[in-house]
């Protein structure tokens, strides 16, 4: 299990390596690795587990029984996922996690936070509101790109995002076409036209996932 990465997360902020190794032994921290496709976790799940990416990605997804799939988030390394039904453990997962890319995910028991002494229990909690806080942040930005009734109107929303967040107008996103059209709730191919348009119109460049706002 590689630590560094765990001791540099928002989770661990303020612990040192020991405090980090004692936290993980008693968190019963276990890793466990998934291919590219394989379902981490199924709508449905109940679970206790806060998870962490090592290595990898994880799109969190919601797939009807009609075979629609909406992309909410891509969760890279270095940061968590399930964090809200780790801590509602009664309460069924309403979506499904998807490995993006083959990847290594560690489990952390929240159940036993109950048992940590007073000090530790009291920061790590605090370090997992914050986490929590920026999730429902980036949640809320997501109702924002999929708001525009027009497809070049979500396109605009959420590029606009990312180069306010990467303080650039070139840039690369995290998503392939396919999944950015999940994730603003169009077909791929209305996407796809109308990215093209946007390029003829002189609004933008891209190429793959790398685009440029002109």
């Amino acid at each position: 299990m590689d630590i560094s990465v765990l001791s540099g997360s928002a989770l661990f902020n303020g612990f040192d390596e020991t405090e980090v190794n004692n936290l993980l032994g008693s968190l019963n921290a276990r890793e466990k690795r998934f291919r590219k496709g394989a379902m981490i976790f199924n709508s449905g799940d109940v679970i206790s587990t806060l998870c962490f990416v090592i290595t990898g990605s994880v799109t969190i997804e919601s797939n009807d029984m009609w075979g629609n799939r909406t992309i909410l988030n891509l969760v890279s390394k270095g940061q968590f996922f399930a964090e809200s039904y780790a801590l509602l453990p009664d309460e069924p997962m309403l979506v499904d996690v998807c490995a993006n890319a083959d990847c290594t995910i560690v489990y952390l028991d929240m159940k036993s936070v109950g048992k940590l002494d007073e000090s530790m229990r009291v920061r790590l909690l605090a370090n997992l509101l914050t986490i929590t806080t920026r999730k429902n942040l980036h949640l809320s930005s997501r109702s924002f790109h999929t708001a525009p009734r027009q497809v070049r109107g979500r396109i605009m929303a959420y590029l606009n995002t990312v180069s306010v967040q990467k303080n650039s107008r070139e840039f690369d996103i995290p998503f392939d076409r396919q999944q950015l059209a999940d994730y603003l709730n169009v077909e791929r191919s209305v996407l796809s036209n109308e990215l093209s348009k946007m390029q003829k119109d002189g609004l933008i460049r891209c190429r793959k996932n790398h685009f440029e706002i002109i």
